[in-house]
């Protein structure tokens, strides 16, 4: 969808030229979100502005869905990508409504057309419509501000989508609910999005490429585990952090790694049934049992079933905890490290037991894995052998 070749900028200044982004090539499959990383003075808000034209290139050309954009004026180019930016940019003196509204109708959308697609974006971005459309800006919190920028930027339904660090100036909190909603709708959307951004765990989260940029230069374009696992030089090895091994965790889901294979007792069972269940499985620590709905609701410790009598459920323990299965990893070792364990056992979306994860079992699919991403990398770099 967005196709950059041999884009360059370069500004002339008293001391010189200074070459803001050298020979820029670079595809955007369509509904990906491409995140714009480095440090500052990189290049990559050069290269985002360049596609709108906002900076215009020195040379080079920009594509969006294989039509040069050089060949379209720049009100047209603009009026077809959403554009948002850190410092969001509303018009105080216009309604939600009004700045939500203003490229349809640009564009000459009917009247009852542009103001449903308002209160449709209002729904979409958690606002409710009768509470907020007819307010201004400054009634609005800043994360509120900021949703109703994304929204303007959807209104039109551009195909194309730049964001320049547009959760930069939220709060943490907030900022983590806004990139998990913007998520959700980007799943029904699909939208290509290309998005700069300063914090390498936000583009971990957010992106489905990283584009990895340094004085001018893209110097590395992958999928994030690709980059984590195989970084190309040191710099891009520096820039992603002595602990680019965790933050993998944020890649991978539970289910991914999840045992199915499994036993369980019932609160009728006895404890000596569940002592030779265990010894069965190889069980070192502990059974869960499950009531009929297959919930977990208790675990038999080995140590509890080796030495009493009676029934599973007059002796079962509290579950420490569980994990969803689309829950990442990085949730799951949170879980284990806080309650001292070294296995979860995993549930669906209705809270029906499917299956366990153990810390084994996440370092072995981590390393498994991380070959696997590294003799990709290898191969994909014709400089490799060299």
């Amino acid at each position: 969808m967005i196709r950059l070749d041999n884009l360059t900028k370069v500004f002339d200044t008293p001391k010189g030229a200074v070459v803001a982004a050298d020979h820029i090539n670079m595809e955007v499959p369509t509904g990906e979100i491409c995140i714009l990383l480095g440090p500052s003075g990189c290049g990559k808000t050069t290269t985002l502005k360049m596609i709108n034209r906002i900076v215009r290139p020195t040379s080079g050309k920009v594509f969006i869905d294989d039509e040069d954009t050089s060949s379209l004026d720049t009100q047209t180019l603009r009026r077809n990508i959403g554009y948002v930016i850190q410092q969001i940019g509303l018009f105080p003196n216009m309604t939600i409504e009004e700045n939500i509204t203003i490229v349809p109708k640009l564009l000459g959308w009917d009247k009852a057309k542009y103001k449903e697609r308002a209160r449709e974006l209002m729904r979409m971005i958690a606002l409710e419509p009768d509470a907020f459309l007819k307010r201004y800006p400054s009634e609005l919190s800043g994360g509120q501000q900021q949703r109703i920028g994304v929204a303007r930027a959807l209104a039109a339904d551009p195909p194309v989508m730049l964001m320049d660090e547009p959760f930069g100036a939220i709060d943490p909190i907030n900022r983590a609910v806004i990139q998990d909603e913007f998520l959700k709708m980007q799943q029904e959307l699909k939208k290509t999005i290309m998005f700069v951004s300063h914090d390498i765990d936000e583009a971990i989260k957010m992106g489905d490429r990283i584009a990895i940029f340094r004085d001018g230069h893209l110097v590395q374009y992958a999928t994030p585990d690709t980059l984590l696992a195989a970084p190309k030089d040191s710099f891009v090895e520096s820039f992603l952090g002595e602990d680019r091994a965790l933050k993998r965790l944020n890649l991978i889901n539970v289910r991914e790694v999840v045992s199915t294979n499994f036993e369980t007792v019932s609160p009728r069972d006895s404890l000596e049934s569940a002592l030779q269940t265990l010894d069965k499985c190889g069980y070192q620590h502990a059974i869960v049992m499950v009531n009929e709905e297959r919930q977990p609701v208790g675990i038999i410790p080995r140590a509890v079933a080796q030495v009493s009598k009676g029934s599973c459920h007059d002796y079962a323990q509290k579950v420490p905890a569980v994990v969803n299965v689309n829950d990442d990893l990085r949730k799951a070792v949170s879980l284990m490290l806080a309650h001292d364990i070294t296995w979860l056992p995993c549930v669906d979306d209705e809270g029906r037991l499917c299956g366990h994860i153990t810390q084994r079992a996440m370092t072995h699919h981590l390393g498994a894995r991380f070959r696997t991403q590294q003799a990709t990398a290898e191969l994909a770099d014709p400089m490799a052998e060299e």
